[in-house]
């Protein structure tokens, strides 16, 4: 089995770049699951019912997400529907939404940090509990964790090593390139990347970031406008005993 993660989808220049480039990069590597990060797919911030459609319609099979899901007030009630979008499961109990889904024998799981984002649930300590509680899981399991620090990331791709198929790292936006098999056999990246505008900080329109940074004061974030990239790693699974195979990274740009 071959499992595509796309990075933190960013505003309308990311959605038609996914929408652009998904088919031949699926086409080329024989891509059988599709996994996109669509916290920020609505103007640069957040997830709407239409943009969470227009993901899938392009060929998403599942839809992670992060600190932003709520940004976007029409997209709560969604959260509790059919619709294979979901939130960080370590958020407090109560909240809308789910934060696993099983799809075409995939069991996809959201996680979100606590260095330097906010007050959550333990990561690590609740994927224990899913772990424990979820019986006649798949074999194939994977974790996008929407975290900021290397160290934390690092740390839950080493507990979870041997015990899921993946360990895939978002929120940054920013690609790193240390793709590789750990011992037990998951696949783990520090940080996927993005797919939206390469003239930017990080997906936003630099005018209004570095005005944030001058003034201390909030400016309406947009997303930037010009050349896109897709960040995105590709995982070759073996869908018996859900141990990854290799970890490639993708990564295509469009004018």
């Amino acid at each position: 089995m071959l499992i595509l993660a796309v990075g933190d989808v960013i505003g309308k220049p990311g959605r038609q770049a996914f929408a652009r480039l998904l088919p031949g990069i699926k086409k080329q590597f024989g891509v059988d699951f599709t996994i996109v990060n669509a916290e920020n797919v609505a103007g640069g911030i957040g997830v709407t019912p239409d943009t969470a459609n227009e993901l899938i319609n392009a060929g998403a099979d599942v839809l992670t997400s992060g600190n932003h899901v709520w940004a976007q007030k029409e997209i709560i009630p969604i959260l509790d529907s059919d619709i294979p979008l979901i939130r960080p499961l370590n958020y407090p109990a109560g909240v809308p939404g789910r934060g696993y889904v099983t799809v075409n024998g995939v069991m996809v799981v959201n996680l979100i940090g606590r260095t330097f984002i906010g007050n959550f649930e333990c990561p690590f300590r609740t994927m224990d509990s899913l772990q424990d509680k979820v019986r006649g899981r798949p074999p194939v399991v994977v974790v996008d964790f929407h975290a900021e620090a290397t160290s934390e990331k690092v740390a839950l791709g080493r507990y979870l090593d041997g015990r899921v198929t993946a360990v895939l790292g978002t929120h940054t936006h920013v690609g790193t390139i240390d793709t590789q098999i750990l011992h037990g056999g998951t696949a783990y990246v520090t940080d996927i990347g993005m797919t939206g505008p390469v003239d930017s900080i990080i997906g936003d329109d630099p005018d209004n970031v570095i005005k944030r940074f001058l003034t201390q004061l909030p400016h309406r974030m947009s997303a930037g406008k010009g050349k896109t990239i897709f960040n995105a790693v590709l995982v070759s699974v073996d869908s018996v005993t859900g141990r990854a195979i290799a970890i490639e990274r993708i990564q295509r740009e469009t004018e």
